[in-house]
C-alpha cells in the first residue's frame, strides 16, 4: 500500500469510536459522537497550519501573539453521511466555507453515482478537507476529489472515521498527493462492500433511516 494515513490514536477519539461502533447506540447519540470525533480529528489535522505574529492589548498591556496567517479553508462533505462531520469541523473552524458533493453507491455495481455538486467559487484558493465517515471501496472519495481538482483546488485532505485497506489503496492510486486522516484502519470489506468490523451504514445511523 503506497499511502500512509494519519491514524489518530488519541484516547478521547478511540473512546468515542467504541460507542460509535456499538450497534445499540441510538441515532441521537451516534450523530453527536460523529460530530465530536470530527472536531477532535480536526484539531489534530490542522496542527500544521502556519501562524504569523500579531499583537493585542490585554487588560495589563500589549502582548505578542500568534494567529493563523490568513489561510482560507473549506470543508466538503460527501452527501449524505459526510454531513454528520460538518458541525464538529465548523465548531473548530467557524469561518471555513462549506461545499457539498452528492454521491451514492449503486447497490448492484457498488460504484458511486453523482447527483449533486456545489462548491465555493474560490475553492482553488482554499485548503480543502473532504469529509466522509467511511472510506470503503474508495470510489466516492476518488470521484469527489477528482471533481474538486477539476475546479482548480490543489491542497486537498481527506478525513474519515473508519477506513478499509481497499479504499486507502484506491485513493492512493488515484490521488497520491491527498493526505488521509482517520481514526481507525479496519480489516477489510465484506461481499457487500461494507467495512468489517466497521459500524454499519453511517448515513442510516446518522439520520435514522434504513
Amino acid at each position: 500500500m503506497s499511502v500512509n494515513p494519519v491514524i489518530f490514536d488519541h484516547p478521547l477519539i478511540q473512546h468515542k469510536l467504541s460507542f460509535v461502533r456499538d450497534k445499540t447506540t441510538g441515532t441521537k447519540e451516534f450523530r453527536e459522537l460523529i460530530s465530536e470525533i470530527a472536531a477532535l480529528m480536526c484539531f489534530e489535522a490542522t496542527r500544521d497550519l502556519p501562524l504569523v505574529e500579531s499583537q493585542v492589548e490585554t487588560p495589563m498591556g500589549p502582548c505578542k501573539t500568534r494567529v493563523l496567517c490568513g489561510r482560507k479553508l473549506a470543508v466538503v462533505p460527501i452527501l449524505r453521511a459526510g454531513l454528520g462531520m460538518v458541525e464538529g469541523i465548523l465548531s473548530m473552524i467557524p469561518l471555513a466555507k462549506v461545499g457539498h458533493i452528492g454521491l451514492y453507491r449503486d447497490h448492484d455495481t457498488h460504484l458511486p453515482v453523482e447527483y449533486y455538486s456545489k462548491l465555493p467559487a474560490d475553492i482553488n484558493e482554499r485548503d480543502v478537507f473532504v469529509l466522509d465517515p467511511m472510506l470503503a471501496t474508495g470510489g466516492s472519495a476518488v470521484d469527489a476529489i477528482t471533481m474538486i481538482k477539476q475546479k482548480g483546488a490543489s491542497s486537498i485532505h481527506f478525513m474519515c472515521i473508519i477506513a478499509a485497506p481497499e479504499g486507502l489503496e484506491a485513493l492512493s492510486q488515484a490521488h497520491p498527493d491527498v493526505r488521509v486522516y482517520c481514526a481507525a484502519l479496519d480489516e477489510c470489506l465484506n461481499e457487500n462492500k461494507y467495512i468489517v468490523p466497521g459500524l454499519g451504514d453511517a448515513g442510516d445511523r446518522i439520520f435514522g433511516t434504513r
